[in-house]
């Protein structure tokens, strides 16, 4: 053996240390310093909470070699370049409604289309109402169909659906489809090469990495939406797939059965239509790549006496209209703050909004699943939910099922869409509500969460050591999540 021992043997020679200093090594010590450099500059000059930017800074401090390329993948919030500001065809005139609520003039200052009367809404308390109500609209539509999705199962419902659209194409009616490409990952690929064959258009919301950034990863278009003829639509938090909406029909009731999702989607007919088809039409040119021309201004019928505000959100919006109007509606409730969602990870500001109205004496209450179908993010929600609920919040948990419902009720207005409660649709997706303001319409919406949150069980248990640990890192987490 040799006379210093094992240990000289193991370590390298001189000129194998010499090597570690090497052109290679030198140069990949660059490249990563400058991508470093780089990550915290556009960081810091993106409009992002505090917590996240600090969550991203750790990372990047940490553990550079993960952090960074998921930076440059999830990282960014805004891309105005590729995303160009929604432009509306009706932006304040129309058939306007003034309800005298703070939420419509909020959402205006941001751009947004006024509140509109004259319009019809219908719930779809279940999932056979929903899906009866898709089949409906797609029927009787005469000249074009416009849909949006996030994802399209490859399932009996989902291709099913895809059927029915070609059919239409081969009737001579246009049918525009937009998928969210990761969304849509496993979609039923045969129907849509049907479906393309018979003339019928398809376009994917941006792939999930392009070269040079012409799209990006971490904004997904989480938008759910079917406009027949630019006068009705269909649209809320369903997507097509059998968890959302049962097919066939069983016969059997959804309460209790784990199979099948709750969720909530409605019809709308009216003025307000066209505010939807807008954003459509802008989504369509984003998965383009171009920007759809303006068209003339469609004059839709008035069915009914609901006042509708359109309110989409993402970053073909300026700024974060539903997130920072739903903070100042909090802050001004005195009555009720009623909230469902599938997933609650708030952000600080809606986190302390809540709490606070709880403190105040309103009746805050959050419905969520008591199990969802995303465990990273039920782990990281239990700080937020006993905080919720040391404050005075009340915490209602389906058992046994997944809640998939975006919705809630703030003193005397109402709202319904595609948006989670969390950090991801409030910051970073694009996404579509539906604001009420007319006393039937909110009295529904109202009727629905009551009746669902008979159903659930209130409070919050307190966990043990291990799981506040865990949630404690996956919290640490929440604003990249």
């Amino acid at each position: 053996m040799h006379r210093g021992g094992v240990l000289p043997l193991l370590l390298p020679r001189k000129k194998d240390r010499t090597e570690l200093f090497s052109t290679d090594t030198i140069l990949f010590t660059v490249i990563g310093v400058g991508l470093a450099l780089a990550a915290t500059v556009m960081l810091l000059q993106q409009r992002r909470t505090p917590q996240s930017a600090a969550a991203w800074l750790l990372a990047i401090l940490l553990i550079p070699y993960v952090a960074i390329p998921l930076f440059f993948a999830l990282g960014f919030r805004k891309k105005n370049d590729r995303h160009p500001t929604i432009r509306f065809s009706d932006p304040g005139c129309g058939c306007p409604a003034d309800p005298a609520q703070g939420a419509s003039e909020a959402f205006r200052a941001f751009g947004l289309p006024p509140a509109k009367g004259g319009n019809r809404i219908e719930l779809h308390r279940d999932a056979d109402h929903a899906r009866h109500a898709m089949r409906e609209l797609i029927e009787t539509a005469e000249h074009e169909i416009d849909v949006t999705f996030y994802l399209i199962h490859n399932d009996a419902l989902g291709r099913d659906f895809i059927e029915r659209l070609t059919e239409k194409v081969r009737a001579g009616v246009r049918v525009r489809l937009i998928i969210d490409r990761l969304g849509g990952f496993f979609h039923p690929r045969e129907a849509l090469e049907r479906f393309m064959v018979a003339g019928g258009e398809l376009r994917w919301h941006q792939p999930f990495l392009n070269w040079p950034m012409q799209g990006h990863m971490n904004l997904r278009n989480h938008r759910k939406m079917i406009i027949a003829d630019r006068a009705r639509a269909w649209t809320g938090g369903r997507n097509v797939g059998l968890e959302y909406m049962s097919f066939p029909a069983s016969g059997a009731p959804e309460i209790g059965r784990p199979d099948l999702w709750r969720d909530l989607s409605f019809t709308l007919e009216g003025p307000a239509v066209e505010t939807l088809w807008d954003v459509f039409r802008a989504d369509w040119g984003v998965a383009e790549g171009e920007v759809e021309p303006l068209p003339p201004l469609h004059v839709a019928a008035r069915p009914g006496e609901a006042v509708v505000q359109v309110v989409p959100s993402g970053p073909d919006t300026h700024l974060d209209p539903l997130h920072d109007v739903l903070v100042q509606m909090i802050h001004a409730a005195t009555r009720r703050v009623w909230i469902a969602t599938p997933y609650y990870l708030p952000t600080e500001p809606l986190n302390a909004a809540l709490c606070t109205a709880a403190r105040r004496g309103v009746d805050v209450r959050v419905m969520v699943p008591a199990k969802s179908n995303q465990r990273i993010a039920d782990f990281a929600r239990g700080a937020y939910l006993r905080a919720l609920h040391e404050a005075g919040g009340r915490v209602l948990q389906l058992p046994g099922q997944m809640t998939h419902a975006k919705a809630g009720v703030i003193d005397d207005v109402a709202w319904a869409g595609t948006a989670n409660f969390d950090v991801r649709s409030m910051l970073l997706n694009f996404e579509v509500a539906i604001f009420l303001y007319d006393r039937p319409s909110v009295a529904g919406l109202a009727e629905w969460f009551a009746t669902e949150a008979a159903t659930c069980r209130e409070g919050v248990r307190r966990p043990g050591l291990g799981r506040r640990l865990a949630e404690g890192v996956f919290r640490l987490g929440a604003p990249m999540l």
